[in-house]
């Protein structure tokens, strides 16, 4: 079974020197006994760091995915970083339009919202 479902918290990915991603409307998506993945809306991702790949794979419960890499200009690249579900079956149609991160190749901060962090004291 998948589920899929708003995160509460505040995700950002950083590769490197690079913030290639932050957002407050990441979906996370279980399924079973995986860890579960986060997906963030392409619309607060650093698209111009990424160049699609030629790789792909299936997934029966979610459809094909397509893949990324991470290019900076400094001449950095992580090979398939990153993927996508462009068209994903019906049941799990909330993730299209979003990517996910491998954590082995990027960090991937999760905070809470700027509206729940307490202040700083005042020395």
């Amino acid at each position: 079974m998948i589920e899929i479902e708003p995160a509460d918290d505040w995700v950002r990915v950083l590769w490197g020197a690079y913030e290639v991603a932050s957002t407050g409307r990441a979906l996370v998506l279980r399924e079973g006994t995986l860890r579960p993945v986060l997906y963030i809306p392409r619309e607060d991702a650093r698209m111009d760091l990424m160049e699609p790949s030629s790789h792909r794979s299936h997934c029966p419960h979610k459809g094909e995915a397509h893949y990324f890499s991470l290019a900076a200009p400094d001449g950095q690249h992580a090979k398939d970083a990153l993927w996508s579900y462009e068209t994903p079956h019906p049941q799990v149609r909330a993730i299209a339009g979003h990517l996910a991160f491998y954590p082995d190749l990027v960090v991937i901060l999760v905070e809470p919202p700027a509206e729940d962090v307490a202040p700083e004291p005042p020395e």
